[in-house]
């Protein structure tokens, strides 16, 4: 019986993997930066310009979204640490996606390196 790390570990042998310090490249190179954490987890923080769908709603989302189709675009995507990412890129490479990347060690590996991030802004009541 494989464990969820045994999934992810044979993802990532089908992806490329990139370390944080390409990851600014690759994003500013990318069409779309995927956020594939839980919507409570995207609100709380992410990169700036993400868009999330989360690791659960990703098939369908990409399969219903016609702006989403095109298997050429460039997509960098990312979840905390790089689980959900990698399951995420090998789903979508499976789809036809042919330029996919993961961040190698995801949002904690991002926050770490001291790279910018987007916050909510909560409302004053001053």
């Amino acid at each position: 019986m494989k464990t969820a790390h045994d999934l992810v570990e044979a993802a990532k042998k089908g992806i490329q993997e990139i370390p944080v310090e390409q990851a600014d490249d690759a994003i500013s190179n990318a069409d779309l930066l995927l956020d594939v954490r839980d919507p409570d987890e995207y609100r709380i923080s992410h990169i700036p310009g993400a868009v999330n769908i989360s690791r659960g709603m990703l098939e369908f989302k990409f399969t219903n979204d016609p702006a989403l189709e095109n298997r050429d675009m460039k997509i960098v995507c990312y979840c905390k640490t790089s689980g959900r990412a990698a399951l995420s890129a090998k789903a979508l490479k499976e789809m036809g996606y042919m330029h996919v990347l993961s961040i190698a060690g995801g949002f904690d590996a991002w926050q770490e390196a001291g790279k910018p991030v987007a916050q909510p802004e909560l409302p004053s009541f001053d």
